[in-house]
């Protein structure tokens, strides 16, 4: 049976287009296996982290309630996480970036519920419940990082990206799927680690999503904090991996300050960082996403704003300085010789909307084949119709019902008969709409009158440009359909087996009734499952401090394990330190 989210008012309150990547955890889904990794990992990094992670982090494990036994269940977390402002959902696995962050933006924190194989234990690409729920839920807690967090959803949710952007995030998506995926032939994730190492080495100019997702990569990801002599680790990344934050933590990782010149440092997800970013403390991760901010199109608006979304061929909108908001594809604009954007087009649907909310009367059914506008002054009066006083209008007969002809000092001419106008909260007009209207550029009609009513955007410039729409309900956008999804495991009688010894180990340490004995257990290790190194190591900590034959028996087959395969030998030995200390600090 699926475990479903329970209610919660944050998750009520998505909209649709971000509802649509949520599924259900399904608890029951995770073996005996998945489960003593998680305790493998959770138990190791809490013996590491203590002395090099921030301690909002350990403070924040006890805060959540997350288990250091047992994968957390979506139920408790949430439960836990509303009493902080905050929630949680499960996804699968990678989503697209603007979406992810967007959740942010509602204080909900996404939670890819599948978890890394064995084999990947130390590190994988795919995003999973150790990292999600072990990495970024305990910082949570911290009310400054927090903050950060929400601010860089609400930012980095309006990035505009470009096409090399989706390529390489289905890319990503893909290499992680298959990397996690059950006997994957080797072949299919070569060729999947090309495609990404091909887009990555691309050169092009970055995207405002790509420089963000550096920002976020090299924070609330890979961040730390305090000094660059002596660091404290911060990020998910590093906090769930056990591997690398240890090594995060030499010298053999260059150390530098964090600034917004992080943003144009690229990162490679399948290989260890070589340099980490230090912010000197949460507050000031806030200080340089504004000031990042400040350089958006988000912020700036004009005609390179209007260029990313030309370029990125997506969703986005543009505000005008009246506050007319436009959403729609955009493919067309015209510039003056000072740059200034004096006409631009979209193509397909279109909506207008002012703070927000869609106009009525003005959405994609008003506008179902794009939309267009002139912008700027009047010629000779150097005046903007947005500024004009009532008297103004009606000197320069912006009648409703009247014949009206008027240019631009582009150059831009119109002329047609004024139907109505439409006004802001402030009594300004926004839109004008017209009947038998002609409208020209030099030698181009950019509108006629058979062309239908004319609906003229009334402002000077270009304020804002975004990704996405200024409201939500006006398009469909509960339409993501990815190329590949999460592969559901399907086991062999072998590994059924196997998961079968691991539910018996588990039972014994919680007193529960077990089908195999820790003798019988071992003994169908050795014989039949001796790649197998996780599920000794727990059978020697049960055994450790009861039976000195058995112990030794286990622990000479572990050592034996190591001689033969060095490569997990860091790993076994890992273990056996927690267990060493857990029974000298006992």
């Amino acid at each position: 049976m699926a475990q479903n989210i329970p209610s919660n008012p944050l998750i009520e309150k998505l909209p649709p287009h971000l509802k649509q990547f949520i599924k259900p955890q399904n608890y029951e889904d995770y073996t005996p296996i998945d489960q003593a990794v998680w305790r493998y990992v959770m138990r190791k990094n809490i013996s590491s982290l203590t002395q090099v992670a921030h301690d909002s982090y350990t403070k924040g494990l006890k805060k959540t309630g997350i288990s250091i036994d047992k994968i957390p269940s979506m139920y408790g977390m949430n439960r836990i996480l509303k009493e902080i402002g905050w929630a949680a959902v499960a996804v699968d696995g990678f989503i697209p970036p603007n979406a992810f962050m967007e959740f942010q933006a509602y204080n909900i924190l996404v939670i890819a519920s599948d978890i890394r194989q064995l084999e990947n234990i130390e590190y994988t690409p795919a995003p999973d419940i150790i990292h999600e729920a072990a990495g970024h839920a305990p910082i949570i807690a911290n009310p400054d990082y927090a903050e950060y967090l929400r601010r860089f959803g609400k930012i980095g949710c309006k990035a505009i990206s470009s096409k090399r952007d989706y390529e390489m995030y289905e890319a990503v998506r893909s290499l992680s799927i298959l990397k996690e995926a059950h006997n994957t032939n080797p072949e299919d994730i070569l060729k999947a680690e090309k495609r990404v190492e091909q887009l990555q080495n691309q050169k092009s100019t970055p995207s405002e999503i790509a420089l963000i997702r550096n920002l976020h990569w090299w924070t609330v990801e890979y961040g730390l904090i305090g000094t660059t002599d002596h660091p404290k680790i911060y990020g998910a990344g590093l906090l769930s991996s056990i591997g690398e934050s240890e090594w995060c933590m030499t010298d053999q990782v260059k150390k530098l300050p964090y600034s917004p010149e992080a943003a144009f440092q690229d990162f490679d997800i399948t290989k260890p960082q070589p340099q980490l970013f230090v912010t000197p403390d949460f507050a000031y991760l806030c200080q340089v996403l504004e000031e990042f901010a400040d350089t958006m199109a988000l912020r700036k608006g004009g005609h390179r704003g209007l260029a990313k979304l030309i370029e990125s061929e997506n969703l986005g909108t543009i505000e005008l300085s009246t506050g007319l908001q436009i959403s729609g594809v955009f493919t067309r604009m015209i510039k003056n010789e000072d740059n200034e954007v004096i006409y631009f087009e979209t193509s397909g649907p279109t909506a207008l909307s002012f703070r927000e909310k869609e106009l009525i009367g003005h959405g994609i059914d008003a506008h179902p084949n794009g939309f267009r506008s002139p912008l700027g002054k009047l010629k000779g009066i150097n005046l903007a119709i947005e500024n004009m006083s009532p008297r103004d209008l009606k000197a320069y007969n912006f009648y409703d019902g009247e014949y009206i002809e008027f240019e631009f000092e582009s150059g831009i001419t119109v002329a047609g008969n004024n139907i109505t106008g439409m006004r802001n909260i402030q009594g300004e007009l926004i839109l004008i709409q017209f009947s038998d209207c002609t409208i020209k550029y030099k030698d181009e009609y950019l509108f006629k009158p058979e062309w239908g009513t004319f609906d003229f955007a009334v402002g000077k410039e270009i304020v804002s440009a975004f990704s996405g729409p200024a409201d939500d309900n006006s398009f469909d956008l509960v339409t993501h359909n990815p190329s590949l999804t999460t592969v559901k495991k399907v086991y062999s009688d072998k590994q059924l087996e196997l998961h079968s010894l691991y539910q018996s180990v588990r039972n014994i340490r919680e007193g529960q009734n077990t089908k195999f004995s820790l003798r019988a257990v071992f003994d169908i290790i050795k014989e039949d499952h001796s790649e197998d190194w996780l599920l000794p190591l727990e059978i020697y900590e049960l055994v450790f401090d009861r039976d000195t034959t058995f112990t030794s028996e286990v622990l000479k087959y572990l050592k034996n394990m190591k001689a033969k395969r060095p490569e997990i030998k860091h790993l076994i030995d890992g273990g056996l330190e927690i267990i060493d200390a857990n029974f000298t600090t006992v």
